[in-house]
């Protein structure tokens, strides 16, 4: 996983890091940094899923033409549920509060905040792994109803999780 709060503090310019000087603009600034890492590791992370899918999207066509329609309905809630996921984290706070916003994140919860995004990739790669088992066992012509169902707490899950990330934000007024 690619330090995104690290490249951020890496591209600052020589200004930016001659303000660090100033009594507690170095704090804000870090703050800073941290709140626009987490807004790129965001961003990135709903990319990676809009394509987990897309991939879903092929494999509902897939029941299609095996003529599985009885497992539509059940691959498509997962979909809603992995868009429902992508919105979220697409539009969801940044896990730092500025200077006159309602919730104020201190740095320990502002560093899980940060932590709970990168974990967040991993469902990123088990919607991947479930969704090439699910495209593997259509073509077989068994087991896509355990594949489905797979895929749907997966789903389930992010949202779960990203309930508990929202938990830190809130939980911190």
């Amino acid at each position: 996983m690619v330090d995104t709060y690290g490249k951020v503090e890496d591209s600052r310019t020589g200004f930016e890091k001659l303000l660090d000087v100033i009594p507690m603009w170095g704090g804000y600034q870090e703050r800073q940094n941290r709140r626009k890492a987490d807004q790129v590791l965001r961003q990135t992370l709903a990319e990676k899923l809009a394509t987990r899918r897309r991939q879903l999207d092929v494999a509902q066509k897939e029941l299609i033409n095996n003529g599985r329609l009885d497992l539509v309905d059940d691959l498509g809630s997962a979909v809603t549920q992995l868009q429902t996921f992508i919105d979220r984290v697409r539009t969801a706070s940044y896990g730092y509060s500025g200077l006159f916003d309602a919730v104020r994140i201190n740095e320990e919860e502002l560093e899980q905040i940060y932590n709970f995004d990168v974990a967040l990739f991993d469902y990123v790669d088990r919607l991947e792994t479930a969704t090439n088992h699910l495209r593997e066992v259509i073509s077989v012509g068994e087991g896509a109803p355990e594949a489905i169902r797979i895929i749907q707490d997966i789903c389930r899950e992010t949202n779960d999780t990203f309930d508990q990330r929202e938990h830190v934000i809130l939980g911190s007024q």
